[in-house]
């Protein structure tokens, strides 16, 4: 079973549906099961053996606090009513292992019972699942010194994955972590997209430009349609994906710029095979979400990131790491500006940029052959344990 609790974004979801993918596949006795609060779960096909249960959705409002999606009720009755349907769902599926991702206890707490409930039971292993980046060191321990997460994670997690290679970065730095649960930490490497059947990509050459779910890419956009206005000898030419949470008059008005560049800019709104149009693509220029930077490394594309700095760092910190070790450039606020100028520059060295292969990561997209590992090791020590 997989918890995500997603109240914004794609990440978490498709973080989730990838190595609930991963799993099943390698064993054919095993299914997976998502516990998800994404908007558009629906829109996504899924494994074999893997299904979904939509949790009810909260969104974000811009000055961090939370609301009850749809529904009407307040945000506490939301997140009563998410956590009994968590526990139900544990209690009847009976998780052999129990993956929970980058939340420790859950959207307001709401993991809380279900951990309490396997851990009583004794039965199921529990994972907590980590990005490569979670914030930067201070503001990370005192947000999860509020969440009581240190303790959740110390008292009710049998392993912390941490989806990305040691070498890059430490999402757990400035955490009161005890040698015991150091211990139980494993580096998996970054999580592969797959790299199977793709369809036909669009007519040849483009610039793929991918602000993931969208939902903070009004300015990534905006840069990037400000760069073909003011450049009209701008090339490849771009193919936009606004993402699923870009909408309404921003994206009106960005329809009516990309209808004026006629033919420089094409877009369209939601690519659930988004695969397909990187395996095409001469280049990426994106945000720095977990997931997209993933399909940057997994196409092997020469990709410039334009990192958000709000509401936290994470995808700075991954943008400037990833620019140290040479896997992809990044478009600095402070250091390059986010300007036309600046980013039409940084398209057209994206021709002659190398790819992340050439900084030669060995390891670096292993994350879901050593997941698939170590769930059956943990099913293994599982099955022990009952024989003893």
């Amino acid at each position: 079973m997989f918890y995500s609790h997603d109240t914004f974004g794609l990440g978490h979801l498709r973080r989730s549906r990838a190595l609930a993918g991963a799993i099943t596949a390698a064993n054919p006795d095993a299914s997976a099961l998502i516990l998800t609060g994404s908007p558009v779960a629906g829109r996504f096909s899924f494994p074999t053996r893997v299904d979904h249960v939509r949790l009810p959705g909260v969104i974000k409002r811009a000055d961090g606090s939370y609301a009850s999606r749809t529904m009407g009720m307040s945000i506490e009755e939301t997140a009563d009513l998410r956590a009994a349907l968590i526990r139900s769902t544990v209690e009847q599926y009976e998780p052999d292992v129990l993956v929970a991702d980058k939340e420790p206890t859950g959207f307001r707490g709401e993991l809380m019972p279900a951990l309490e409930l396997l851990k009583s039971k004794g039965r199921c292993k529990m994972v907590l699942g980590l990005r490569d980046v979670l914030d930067e060191p201070e503001v990370l321990a005192a947000e999860w010194e509020r969440k009581h997460a240190v303790e959740a994670t110390r008292d009710f997690y049998d392993e912390i994955w941490v989806y990305g290679p040691r070498s890059v970065y430490d999402p757990t730095a400035g955490l009161p972590f005890t040698p015991q649960m150091q211990a139980r930490m494993h580096w998996t490497g970054y999580l592969r997209r797959d790299l199977g059947q793709v369809g036909e990509p669009p007519e040849q050459p483009y610039l793929l430009v991918t602000p993931g779910g969208g939902g903070d890419g009004e300015m990534m956009v905006d840069l990037v349609l400000s760069a073909y206005e003011a450049d009209p000898e701008l090339s490849p030419r771009a193919v936009l994906v606004y993402g699923p949470f870009l909408s309404g008059e921003t994206r009106e008005d960005f329809e009516q710029r990309v209808a004026r560049l006629d033919g420089r800019v094409t877009a369209v709104g939601f690519e659930s095979q988004i695969e397909t149009l990187f395996a095409g693509a001469q280049g990426v220029v994106c945000m720095g979400g977990y997931n997209t930077f993933c399909e940057v490394l997994s196409f092997d594309k020469p990709a410039v990131i334009v990192p958000r700095t709000t509401p936290r760092l994470e995808q700075w910190i991954r943008a400037s790491r990833a620019e140290e070790i040479g896997l992809t450039t990044m478009l600095d606020e402070t250091r390059d500006g986010w300007n036309a100028p600046a980013l039409a520059k940084a398209i057209r060295a994206l021709a002659t940029q190398p790819p992340p292969s050439a900084a030669g990561s060995e390891g670096l997209l292993d994350g879901l052959d050593y997941v698939t590992q170590r769930v059956s090791a943990l099913l293994r020590n599982s099955r022990r344990e009952a024989a003893e």
